[in-house]
């Protein structure tokens, strides 16, 4: 990625300078490495800046995505809870002596902090209880609210029939990587394999035109992955949503991971 090296680069000259710096303020017989410092930092900076800056970041999104949403708002209301009572029992305990006039306040702001988001987390149907009666009466949130198309059921034709007749529920989601397996399909050199293509492609178009159910094509992915097999499952767990498929492997294998 363009902002990954961008990153390093920006980690090579930063550690670079600091150990130009380095070796220049230790002077005296370090001047003679001064240049092998500097290298060193380039290196550091190059192989080591991603796992510091953009990879935390890329496993913390992962991770968030495939938290529930009544999760995530339970447990930041129940962390702003339990923040705003350390704070007030932080004004007294910061009267004490030293050091408990830092430690206590530092400790009660981890526990409230911890035990705020986990009561809350635990509790979190009372909580949606509470905010919208309705809501919770009607359950959480459908998990068909999407559902997901692979490049076989398309291929396959079926599905606009199937459509036609309100049996599923929700809005239909091709993902743009299978879109361009289809694209890529359908340039093949083979005839047999072109033809697969074309028909999805055509498939593809009658259903945006015909169906009863919505359908939309999202540029949603998973970037850690590269099979298009591995990114619908795991798409479909960030989701909550089924897969729409023909393709046998791929049913056995989304079971098996709780697709």
């Amino acid at each position: 990625m363009i902002v990954e090296l961008v990153l390093r680069l920006a980690g090579a000259g930063v550690l670079a300078f600091a150990a130009y710096k380095v070796g220049e303020t230790l002077g005296g017989p370090y001047n003679r490495y001064v240049y092998v410092l500097v290298l060193s930092g380039i290196a550091l900076g190059l192989l080591l800046t991603p796992w510091v800056t953009t990879r935390p970041f890329v496993w913390i999104r992962r991770r968030i995505r495939q938290i529930p949403a009544q999760h995530l708002l339970a447990g930041t209301i129940g962390l702003v809870i339990g923040l705003i009572i350390a704070a007030l029992l932080a004004l007294p305990l910061s009267r004490l002596p030293d050091p408990w006039a830092w430690i206590l306040p530092l400790i009660g702001t981890i526990f409230f902090a911890y035990l705020g988001t986990a009561v809350m987390v635990m509790r979190r149907k009372d909580l949606l209880n509470i905010i919208s009666p309705r809501l919770y009466r009607e359950g959480p949130l459908r998990e068909d609210k999407y559902v997901l198309l692979d490049t076989s059921v398309i291929i396959d034709g079926r599905i606009a029939d199937i459509s036609q007749t309100g049996f599923i529920s929700g809005e239909m989601l091709v993902p743009r990587f299978v879109l361009n397996e289809l694209q890529h399909i359908a340039d093949s050199s083979d005839a047999l394999r072109r033809n697969r293509g074309r028909r999805g492609l055509d498939m593809l178009n009658r259903l945006q035109k015909e169906s009863v159910v919505p359908i939309r094509i999202t540029d949603m992915d998973v970037e850690d992955y590269r099979e298009v097999d591995d990114k619908l499952i795991m798409l479909a767990k960030q989701l909550r949503c089924p897969i729409i498929t023909n393709d046998y492997n791929l049913n056995r294998v989304a079971e098996l991971q709780g697709v």
